[in-house]
């Protein structure tokens, strides 16, 4: 297949009512090793999309997926359009992500919909 036939994701960040942009505060953090990952835990899923697989895309649960690499988590989500939205990382220091940060992905999540839902002139 042609390299223009390839449908092609955008990738954004999530952006909170506040204005933070969570998975960008995470990126510009990283150094060495670990932002070396993760551009190019980016950069993949900016090519493959949802083709990418195990080991470097996990599903979280339902509808929220991590990029994986060997310390570096990064969660997000597709969305109509081709569009990838990036909602925050955290670099692992255990098999298991925290609860504190799986909530806070959740509700990152939640608030994007809703936003979504209400631009689209939804309730």
């Amino acid at each position: 297949m042609a390299k223009e036939d390839r449908r092609t994701w955008k990738v954004e960040e999530y952006t909170a009512p506040n204005g933070e942009k969570p998975a960008v505060t995470f990126l510009v953090g990283l150094q060495g090793k670990n932002k070396r990952e993760a551009i190019a835990l980016l950069q993949l899923v900016a090519e493959r999309g949802n083709q990418l697989r195990p080991p470097q895309s996990k599903v979280v649960e339902p509808g929220l997926l991590e990029l994986r690499g060997h310390q570096v988590r990064i969660f997000y989500v597709f969305r109509p359009g081709q569009r990838i939205v990036l909602l925050e990382g955290t670099v692992k220091k255990q098999d298991e992500i925290l609860p504190q940060v799986l909530k806070r992905v959740r509700a990152y999540r939640q608030a994007l919909e809703e936003a979504e839902r209400k631009a689209a002139g939804g309730p």
